[in-house]
C-alpha cells in the first residue's frame, strides 16, 4: 500500500477532529447533567456499571482484533465470527439479567436490580455492530468510522439530557448508555454493506478465536483492575463518595480515551497492514508515539494545574470536592497515554502474551495500592492509584519494548523533547496562575493560561528543540493530493 501514509494521516486526523469533536459534546452533556442531576444519581449507574463493566469486554470477544490483525480474511471467517458475537451477546444480556439481584443486594440498594435489567440490552446491540465495525477499520475507512461515533454519541446524549429534563433521575444515564450502542451498530451495518451468511465448519478461525480469547483476558484482567477502586468506594463510601470519585475520574478519563480511540485505532489498523514490514513498521510507530505523547504531555500539566478551575466550569460548585481527586489522578493521563500505543504494538507484532503478562502484574499492583488509600476515603484512593501507575511507567515501557525492533533508547528518545516542552510550559503556566488565580474568574483563567501554556509549549517543541519539520512533513502528507488510480 503506497499510499498508507496519506491514507493512515488523513483518517488519523479524521478520528482526532471527529474524537475532539465528540470530547467537546461529551464535556457540554456532562456540564449538563451535573446540574440536572444529583452525585447520587451518578453513583447509582456507578455501582452497577463498576460490575457489568465486566461483561461488557466479552461483547466482542476480541474478535474485532482479529479480525483486523489478520493479514487476509474470507467472508467465511467474517460470519462465523459475527455469530459467535451476537451468541456471546445472548450469553451476557442473560447473565446480567441473572446477576441483577446479586448486585442489588451487595450494594444494598433495590434501585440497582431494574437498572441492572435495563443494561443488559446494550450487550446484545454491541455485540451485532462488532464485525461490521472491524470490516471498515481493515478498509481504513476512518472517517466513516468517526462520522458514525459522532452520531451515536449525540443521539445518546439527547436522550439523556431530554430525560434529565423530564425527572427521570438516573434512568437518563440508563438511556444514554443504550441508545449510543444502537445507534453505532445501525451506522456501521448501513455503511459496511455486508450481510453475513449462516455459519459453517471449517472456516479456519479457530486462530482467530485463540487470538480474541487472548484479547480478552487480557481486557478483563486490566479492567478489573482498573474497577476496584470504584467498587470498593461504592461498597464502603457510599454512591455520594462514588459520584464525586466517580465524575473526577471520567473527567480525567476523557483525553486518555478519545486519543486513543482517535489514534490507537487508526494505528493499529495501519500497523497490521504493516506486520511484515518492520523497517516501516518500526517507522510508522515511532512517529505515531511521537504525536500521542506530545498531546497527552500539555494535557496532563493543565489538568493537573487548572484542577480546580476544570472541576468548577464542567461540573459546577456543588462538585468542588472532585477538584482534588482530579488534581491526583491527572498524572495517569501521561501514564495512560504512554503504555496504551504500546499495546497495540505488542498486538500488532504478536507478542499478546507479553501484554497478558503485564496485565496480571498491574492487577495485584493496583488493587494493594486501593487497599492502602482506602482507609482515607476517595482522595487516598486516588493518590494511591496514580502514584502506584506513575512508579510502574518506566518499567513497564522497558518491558512492552524488550528484544522487538524498538529500542528503550528510541522509546525514550521520542518523548524526549515533548517532555521537556511540557516541563517548560508547566513552569510558566504555574507562575502565571499563582499571580493571577484570585484576579480572574475561572472561565478566564482555563483561557488565558491554557494559551499561554500551549504558546510556550510550542514555541520549545517547534522552534527550540527542533521538531517544526517533523510536524510539516506530517501536515503535507495530510494535504498532499489523492493519488490516481490506475
Amino acid at each position: 500500500m503506497d499510499n498508507l501514509k496519506q491514507i493512515t494521516l488523513r483518517g488519523g486526523f479524521a478520528k482526532l477532529f471527529g474524537q475532539g469533536s465528540n470530547f467537546l459534546v461529551r464535556v457540554a452533556y456532562m456540564i449538563t447533567l451535573a446540574r440536572l442531576l444529583d452525585p447520587k444519581d451518578f453513583g447509582l449507574v456507578g455501582m452497577v456499571t463498576a460490575v457489568t463493566g465486566v461483561y461488557h469486554l466479552f461483547t466482542t470477544a476480541g474478535l474485532s482484533t482479529a479480525t483486523i490483525q489478520r493479514v487476509d480474511v474470507t467472508e467465511q471467517q467474517l460470519s462465523n465470527l459475527f455469530w459467535v458475537n451476537i451468541l456471546v451477546g445472548i450469553i451476557l444480556s442473560l447473565l446480567c439479567v441473572v446477576t441483577a439481584p446479586v448486585i442489588a443486594k451487595f450494594y444494598n440498594e433495590p434501585r440497582l436490580f431494574w437498572v441492572t435489567i435495563a443494561t443488559s440490552v446494550a450487550f446484545l446491540l454491541n455485540g451485532a455492530g462488532v464485525q461490521h465495525s472491524a470490516l471498515l477499520h481493515r478498509q481504513l475507512r476512518f472517517i466513516s468510522i468517526a462520522g458514525i461515533e459522532a452520531v451515536a454519541q449525540l443521539l445518546s446524549f439527547c436522550f439523556g439530557i431530554g430525560m434529565a429534563l423530564a425527572g427521570f433521575g438516573y434512568w437518563a444515564l440508563v438511556a444514554a448508555a443504550i441508545v449510543q450502542p444502537a445507534a453505532n451498530t445501525i451506522g456501521v451495518w448501513l455503511l459496511a454493506g455486508w450481510i453475513p451468511s449462516a455459519p459453517r465448519r471449517g472456516a479456519g478461525v479457530r486462530s482467530m478465536l485463540r487470538l480474541g480469547a487472548s484479547v480478552t483476558l487480557n481486557g478483563l484482567v486490566v479492567y478489573v483492575a482498573y474497577s476496584l477502586d470504584k467498587v470498593l468506594l461504592g461498597r464502603f463510601w457510599g454512591a455520594d463518595a462514588l459520584g464525586i470519585y466517580g465524575r473526577a475520574y471520567t473527567l480525567i478519563e476523557f483525553p486518555t480515551h478519545y486519543l486513543n480511540g482517535a489514534i490507537g485505532g487508526v494505528t493499529f489498523s495501519a500497523l497490521s497492514r504493516l506486520q511484515e514490514d518492520h523497517v516501516r513498521l518500526k517507522s510508522y510507530f515511532l512517529k505515531g508515539y511521537s504525536v500521542v505523547v506530545s498531546i497527552t504531555l500539555p494535557i496532563t500539566v493543565f489538568c493537573a494545574l487548572f484542577a480546580g478551575e476544570v472541576i468548577l466550569i464542567t461540573l459546577g460548585p456543588k462538585w468542588k470536592e472532585a477538584a482534588v481527586i482530579f488534581r491526583l489522578l491527572a498524572p495517569t493521563i501521561l501514564v495512560f497515554g504512554m503504555i496504551n500505543p504500546l499495546y497495540w504494538f505488542l498486538m500488532t507484532v504478536g507478542l499478546q502474551r507479553r501484554s497478558l503478562n503485564i496485565a496480571f502484574f498491574i492487577a495485584p499492583w493496583v488493587t494493594a495500592a486501593y487497599l492502602i488509600g482506602l482507609p482515607y476515603g476517595a482522595e487516598g484512593v486516588a493518590l494511591a492509584f496514580s502514584a502506584a501507575m506513575t512508579l510502574f511507567l518506566v518499567p513497564c515501557l522497558v518491558w512492552c519494548v524488550y528484544g522487538t525492533i524498538i529500542s528503550t533508547e528510541e522509546l525514550f528518545k521520542t518523548v524526549s523533547r515533548p517532555f521537556l516542552s511540557a516541563i517548560a510550559a508547566g513552569i510558566v503556566a504555574y507562575i502565571f496562575h499563582a499571580f493571577t488565580a484570585q484576579a480572574l474568574n475561572p472561565a478566564v483563567m482555563l483561557l488565558l493560561g491554557g494559551g499561554i501554556m500551549l504558546a510556550v509549549y510550542l514555541c520549545v517543541l517547534l522552534f527550540v528543540l527542533g521538531q517544526w519539520d517533523f510536524y510539516l512533513d506530517l501536515v503535507n502528507g495530510l494535504l498532499a493530493p489523492e493519488p490516481r488510480s490506475r
